[in-house]
């Protein structure tokens, strides 16, 4: 997945903030983990330098400038903010950029114990982000639609992933959420990857949601999958209350997109178990957490 035409290194890093932003060049900076499409620079305090290293990564980027500063003065919770944009050269040809730094930790690395607070926040979140969005709004080509139109690639990561005897009760929910109505009315705004490795914990509690790369205008249950995914058990009708616009049926696609996106995330940890690039092996055990989740709550 990873083009590596060019290495992006410290040096090269600092070079270009030298060129570009030079007032930026003497900040502390140091590599942290970041997700397929970014590597990812800290830069001092409060910044971050977000570097392209897929084929799709650029288009992800423009995706994040062009949006992010409408949506994030709306939200409450921290988001990236785009501040400086990283022009093609020809020390590197693709755009890069300068975000906001959201403090904290990945969930995908700690845990929540305020878990009241959490699910209030999560729920207060989506619904500030879930309004209609603009004509001029991308869609996505991957996700977004009826999950009727995604039956083949549940089996590939159902038949991929070892679930012993749940296996029969995963496909019924995703076969429950198949059957449920489409959404009706006007697409709205969607997250559209929130897994724990996209939201940042502090103090036990939600404190900030990252990597809107793959934002689109679309159904709402592609994020309020989060209710079993992302929540500890137990959160998923405490949430639904709050978020409070969601009907049996939008409920019904959440829990089968839950279901999805606990097999992808035991796939990928399968992967890291095999040494596999870009296999993560503690993601594993977050899938399956979040798949008993969803499997506890089929009567929510």
């Amino acid at each position: 997945m990873t083009d590596s035409e060019i290495e992006v290194t410290a040096d090269l890093v600092h070079e270009l903030l030298q060129e570009q932003h030079p007032d930026l060049a003497e900040l502390p900076m140091r590599e942290v983990a970041g997700g397929w499409d970014n590597q990812q620079w800290r830069l001092g305090d409060e910044l971050a330098v977000r570097m392209p290293r897929t084929e799709r990564a650029p288009d992800l980027q423009r995706k994040e400038r062009r949006w992010l500063p409408v949506l994030a003065p709306r939200l409450p919770l921290p988001v990236p903010d785009p501040v400086r944009l990283g022009e093609p050269s020809e020390r590197f040809p693709k755009p890069w950029t300068v975000m906001t730094w959201v403090p904290g930790e990945p969930l995908d690395s700690t845990s929540i114990n305020r878990v009241d607070h959490a699910t209030d926040t999560l729920a207060g979140f989506l619904r500030a982000l879930h309004v209609e969005a603009p004509a001029e709004a991308p869609i996505s080509s991957d996700r977004g639609a009826h999950l009727s139109k995604y039956t083949d690639d549940f089996h590939h990561v159902l038949d991929a992933v070892a679930l012993g005897g749940i296996a029969d009760d995963v496909q019924a929910v995703w076969d429950d959420a198949v059957a449920a109505p489409e959404r009706e009315g006007p697409p709205v705004w969607v997250h559209g990857d929130l897994h724990p490795a996209n939201v940042i914990i502090s103090d036990g509690t939600l404190a900030g949601v990252i990597d809107f790369g793959d934002m689109f205008a679309g159904d709402p249950a592609w994020d309020l999958a989060a209710a079993w995914v992302i929540l500890p058990s137990g959160a998923a009708a405490r949430f639904f209350d709050v978020y409070a616009h969601a009907d049996e049926a939008t409920i019904r696609r959440a829990q089968g997109l839950a279901a999805l996106k606990s097999l992808i995330l035991m796939l990928i940890g399968q992967n890291g178990d095999r040494g596999i690039p870009g296999g993560k092996p503690t993601w594993g055990p977050a899938g399956r957490a979040a798949l008993d989740r969803v499997l506890r709550g089929a009567q929510l």
